[in-house]
């Protein structure tokens, strides 16, 4: 089987753009939380593809929902009536609790990309004059477009790739947005719990103080909740948990449970008939594999069964940080979006290590910081597997 994964990272090397530090690992299938490489050998996935497999792997239900589908439509196009679409965008509204409209789109990048064009809309129209200008957050990350590339407050992914377009004003923290609105403001954007700044949530009480001050002055707040929405934070959107209405919301990864799918949220009718679109957003298979997932998600959460493997994920994490304080510095994020802030960038790379080496799936975030997203239907006992392994690899750092 060692020969299979060599053919594989050959003919990766061979045909694909070098784009990607990949593990020297390619996984053949999986089950629950469990993934299994071409060499039979499991790895506990306290990762979920970047939080993206919200319902872990080989859930026979949601392959019969999507092999179902792909056998009746999979894609006709915006040009006509889609039923699971107005079917999704009406569960989304109603589990948001917001009085918004939705747009289909295929990726987080994309849904942010319809949340600029949004305010952009909105700036113009909604003004005597023109505003233009959106304000994000250093260490923010919202895609790899160029739009929401320079809508990313870190420099070091802006490297080769200039000129950007113009209107993106990157704000230090939450307290210097109010230094850098300006009469060409038309939104600020952010991520209540930024995934690839450290899984660091923004402080709740600045944050309502600054929807409110954005709402006197007539300045969107747009929330790109990609990684943060649809049960990663324990709630359906974290801004439920922040306990404010934001104007735009953006969603993604966990949304399809891994068949591509993201989607923009508005308040208000800004968008009409031309202004905006997208071949595959919305179509049958991506609806349906999101219907199945919110009622699977939805229903997890309303038993209580979503709160009791949030609150025994981070019993571990609090166990690993007092057994391991030498290692680590505090615990960080909310819900199933969470990490653990190693002392510094070395040790992070070593747990990293380890925890490969144990066969336990983890992310890295930011500069110092272990990340978790496990698929949300994980199982106790694969939780306590995933710990007693990562226990282990830290025992030799």
């Amino acid at each position: 089987m060692k020969e299979k994964l060599e053919n594989i990272q050959k003919l990766s090397k061979d045909f694909l753009m070098d784009t990607y530090a990949r593990a020297p690992i390619a996984f053949a299938y999986g089950k629950g939380a469990v993934l299994y490489d071409v060499d039979e050998k499991d790895y506990i996935d306290f990762g979920s593809g970047i939080g993206v497999s919200s319902l872990g792997y080989g859930n026979e239900e949601f392959a019969k929902v999507i092999a179902t589908e792909a056998l009746k439509l999979i894609h006709t196009s915006n040009l006509y009536y889609i039923e699971p679409q107005a079917l999704l965008a009406q569960k989304l509204v109603e589990l948001s609790k917001y009085p918004m409209k939705v747009f289909f789109a295929n990726s987080g990048a994309e849904a942010n990309e319809g949340a600029i064009k949004l305010a952009r809309k909105y700036g113009e129209v909604c003004f005597k004059q023109k505003r233009y200008k959106i304000i994000t957050l250093d260490s923010s990350f919202h895609g790899r477009t160029i739009a929401t590339l320079k809508a990313t407050g870190q420099s070091r992914f802006h490297q080769y790739f200039s000129p950007f377009p113009e209107g993106f004003v990157i704000a230090e923290n939450l307290k210097d947005v109010y230094h850098k609105i300006d009469e060409e403001t038309c939104a600020v954007m952010i991520e209540l719990i930024q995934g690839e700044g450290g899984i660091y949530a923004l402080p709740k009480e600045e944050v309502q103080a600054l929807k409110a001050e954005l709402e006197k002055r007539g300045i969107l707040l747009i929330v790109d909740e990609v990684q943060s929405g649809i049960y990663r934070s324990g709630e359906m959107l974290a801004s439920h948990l922040y306990e404010i209405t934001p104007d735009i919301i953006t969603l993604a990864k966990g949304l399809g449970g891994g068949v591509p799918i993201g989607a923009v949220m508005c308040l208000r009718d800004i968008f009409t008939q031309g202004d905006h679109g997208s071949t595959f957003g919305g179509n049958f298979l991506s609806t349906q594999a999101g219907l199945f997932v919110l009622k699977t998600l939805s229903d997890q959460k309303e038993s209580g069964e979503l709160d009791k493997i949030v609150k025994i994920f981070h019993q571990e994490l609090d166990s690993l940080l007092r057994d391991f304080s030498h290692l680590f510095v505090k615990k960080v994020g909310i819900g199933l979006m969470v990490g653990l802030e190693a002392k510094d960038d070395e040790i992070q790379s070593k747990i990293l290590e380890v925890a490969m080496q144990e066969r336990v799936l983890i992310l890295r975030s930011g500069r110092n910081v272990v990340r978790f997203l496990p698929p949300l239907t994980i199982q106790k006992e694969e939780i306590a597997e995933g710990f007693a392994r990562l226990k282990k690899g830290l025992a030799r750092i």
